[in-house]
This record gives structure tokens, C-alpha cells and sequence, in this order.
């Protein structure tokens, strides 16, 4: 039984982690989130009332606030996954990725090294730090055989890719420096249940069930690899609890799809599944608009997750076809929770009474 504080638990991975560890594991979770825009504690209703769970509501960067969590939940193991993450976001204002992403690692890596440089040898040794980042540090892949490895070099593109590669070598040095005990996994895109509706798959989902347009960046054939949020969730625990410490585990979905593709697949899926359409539409794929791709928009990620497969026995239990299914259907019995987050609700939720 561990003691294990989550970062940014109330955000699309975290909250999936941390429901994976309430329901499936006899760990304690502390959930530490700042609740910015991205953060949604209705997508931990399920698990909010678990005697296992406790809520944080603290921002990374605040050391003090920091420090009392941690003296309060005497973690065994943090898991840390509190990051600004959307590239276009981070296009138009960089500096809050920046203070995020760096800052607040470099403060939590000083508060979590404070604290487990003073345990007992018993539970120092068993101490974990664990940092949740982005298969976006490496850059972009040149043809269509290329995989990113462990080894890959770094070549961030984004304000957004840049901060998180910051952060990863932050964390590398702690380990190095201090022999702080470190793990570091680096994903493919995610998606499923409760993501945030400005990224790709939600967006595309509820635009289509509105009649709006589908926008596609540029030909839309840029690649991902896509991973479901659930796999990940199941990935991140597995190398949290029996990872090598001082090791990197890339963890991907074996799915390869252009962005098109993505958008298409959506568009059948609907025509099956909610077949009467806002008033005007033929058919759903009839709204995808191609409009002017970003800035420094890379054009193929694909994960080796061998390394993961190989020495710790993890392995995607969906595949696309099964995942983005379920992801459609979950959306379309889920209104109540993506409303909330189109009309605002879910930040007055909040506050209480407003």
C-alpha cells in the first residue's frame, strides 16, 4: 500500500490515473491540482468520495503551499503530470508553458528532494519521483519508418514541446546531481473519456453533433500515434511501480493516423451512430474545412514502445477501432459533463454557490 501524490490529477491523464488507482489498487492518491481551464473535478466523481482520495487544491509553483502537502499525505511516490499542454495554446502565450512547466517542476523536484532527503533509509530507498511528459521532445520523424526511441535526441518544435523537454532535463539532472530517485515516460497523443473538447477528437465530436465546421490543419496528413487514456493509465502505474529508477519508458498506442484520418473515422462513426443530423447537413463528413496549418506544425510522431513491452509486460489493451469507439459513445452519453465545460458551469462548480 503506497501514499501517492498525483500532479494535475484533476486533468485528462491525471484524473484517468488517479481513477485507475482508486478503483484498481489499495493506494492512497493525493490529487494536487491548481484547477487552471484544463482542470475538471467532475471527471472524479466516480472516486471523490473514496476515503483513499484527498484533494489539494495547490499550484505547483507555490513552495510553501507544496511543502504542507507533502508534510500533511507523507507520500511514498509522486507522479508528477501538472503541465500547461496545448501546443496552440502555447503559440499565443508561451511564457505561462514556461512558468508551468519549468518552474513549477524545478519547485516540486526541490520540495519532493527536501522531503526524502530527511526519511528514514527504509523509506527513502523506496521513494519514487515519476515525470509524466510528451513523446513532442523529440520533434519531428522523417519518413514513415523512423520511431522515437529512448535514445532519440531532443529537437522540441513548440513553446509548448520546449518546456516540456526543460523539464524532462530537469529531472534528469535531479536524479544525476542528487541521486534523487527518477522515472520518466514520454507518451504518443492520448484520448478518450473526459479530454478537454479543445483538442482534436472531442472537438471534432461535438462540432460535428452541432453542425459546425471541422477544421483540419493544413492536408491534414499529419501523423500521430494514438494512445488511449486508459492504456496510458495503466502504463504509467505499471512503470511506477516496477520501473528501473533512472530509466525512460516511451509508451505509445501502436496506432499510426493522419489527423485526416482521425477527423473521417469520427465522421462514420456518427453517420452510425446519430444518424439525424442538424438541419442542412447530408452528411457529417461534409463539414471538414482544410484552414492554414500552424506555425512549426511537425509532421509525424511514432513511439518504440518496446522497451515497455519488453521489461515490464505492458502492452495497449485497445487498439483505434475499439478506443475511438468507445471515446464517441462516451461523448455521446456524457453531455452533461462536456456542457458544463462549453457553458463555464464546471469552473463556478468551483466555487459553490456563485
Amino acid at each position: 500500500m503506497r501514499r501517492i501524490i498525483v500532479t494535475g490529477g484533476a486533468g485528462f491523464i491525471g484524473s484517468a490515473v488517479i481513477r485507475y488507482l482508486i478503483k484498481s489498487t489499495d493506494n492512497f492518491v493525493a490529487n494536487v491540482d491548481k484547477l487552471t481551464y484544463a482542470g475538471n473535478l467532475d471527471s472524479l466523481n466516480e472516486i471523490s468520495d473514496s476515503q483513499k482520495y484527498q484533494f489539494f487544491g495547490v499550484d505547483i509553483c507555490d513552495k510553501a503551499a507544496l511543502e504542507k502537502v507533502f508534510d500533511e499525505f507523507k507520500p511514498t511516490d509522486v507522479m508528477h503530470l501538472a503541465a500547461e499542454s496545448h501546443v496552440d495554446r502555447s503559440i499565443d502565450g508561451p511564457a505561462a508553458f514556461i512558468h508551468t512547466n519549468v518552474v513549477g517542476t524545478c519547485v516540486l523536484l526541490e520540495v519532493a528532494r527536501e522531503y526524502w532527503s530527511v526519511l528514514d533509509r527504509q523509506k527513502k530507498d523506496a521513494f519514487r519521483f515519476h515525470h509524466v511528459s510528451t513523446d513532442e521532445v523529440y520533434g519531428d520523424l522523417e519518413g514513415t519508418e523512423d520511431l522515437f526511441t529512448e535514445e532519440t535526441p531532443y529537437a522540441p518544435s513548440s513553446p509548448y514541446s520546449a518546456s516540456k523537454a526543460s523539464s524532462d532535463h530537469l529531472v534528469r539532472a535531479w536524479g544525476r546531481t542528487y541521486g534523487f530517485p527518477i522515472l520518466l515516460t514520454n507518451c504518443s497523443n492520448n484520448y478518450g473519456p473526459y479530454h478537454f473538447p479543445e483538442k482534436l477528437i472531442p472537438h471534432v465530436i461535438l462540432n460535428a453533433l452541432s453542425g459546425k465546421a471541422l477544421p483540419v490543419y493544413g492536408d491534414g496528413k499529419q501523423v500521430r500515434d494514438w494512445l488511449y487514456v486508459e492504456d496510458h493509465a495503466r502504463a504509467l502505474v505499471t512503470v511506477l511501480m516496477n520501473g528501473k529508477l533512472g530509466e525512460t519508458y516511451n509508451i505509445g498506442g501502436h496506432n499510426e493516423k493522419q489527423n485526416i484520418e482521425i477527423v473521417e473515422t469520427i465522421c462514420e462513426l456518427l453517420e452510425e451512430m446519430v444518424p439525424g443530423k442538424p438541419e442542412g447537413i447530408n452528411q457529417y463528413r461534409d463539414l471538414i474545412e482544410f484552414v492554414n496549418d500552424r506555425p512549426g506544425h511537425d509532421v509525424r510522431y511514432a513511439i518504440d514502445a518496446s522497451k515497455i513491452a519488453e521489461q515490464l509486460g505492458w502492452l495497449p489493451e485497445e487498439t483505434f477501432e475499439t478506443g475511438i469507439r468507445k471515446t464517441v459513445c462516451w461523448y455521446l452519453e456524457n453531455s452533461w459533463w462536456w456542457e458544463k465545460v462549453l457553458n463555464g458551469d464546471y469552473r463556478l462548480d468551483r466555487l459553490g454557490s456563485v
